[in-house]
């Protein structure tokens, strides 16, 4: 059974840095996207960033320049690194990622339980 677990989260100032990581684990014959999303109360769930098993990155517009995505695929993890952190980016953060379980032709969508990021002003 594959599963994603996050660590990393915690309570920071404004301005301050979190990493955040996610480690995949089971039967994994191999990984696509990996990623992380965040949502903080009353809102949607957002992409924050993602990378593509090729290292394609995407990060949303209110992060670039601050966060930066990164894989280790021997591992199996992707981590995030949070700088200048602002209280807006409160929220409950979830590694994501396309993975194709050992013995099976395709693949699945699947989520970690979340770690809660504050950022006090």
């Amino acid at each position: 059974q594959v599963q994603l677990v996050e660590s990393g989260g915690g309570l920071v100032q404004a301005g301050g840095s979190l990493r955040l990581s996610c480690a995949a684990s089971g039967s994994i014959s191999s990984i696509n996207a990996m990623g992380w999303y965040r949502q903080a109360p009353g809102k949607q769930r957002e992409l924050v960033a993602a990378i593509r098993s090729g290292s394609s990155l995407n990060y949303a517009d209110s992060v670039k320049g601050r966060f930066t995505i990164s894989r280790d695929n021997a591992k199996n993890m992707v981590y995030l690194q949070m700088n200048s952190l602002k209280p807006e980016d409160t929220a409950v953060y979830y590694c994501n990622a396309d993975i194709k379980p050992g013995g099976l032709g395709w693949s699945y969508e699947y989520w970690g339980q979340g770690t809660q990021v504050t950022v006090s002003p």
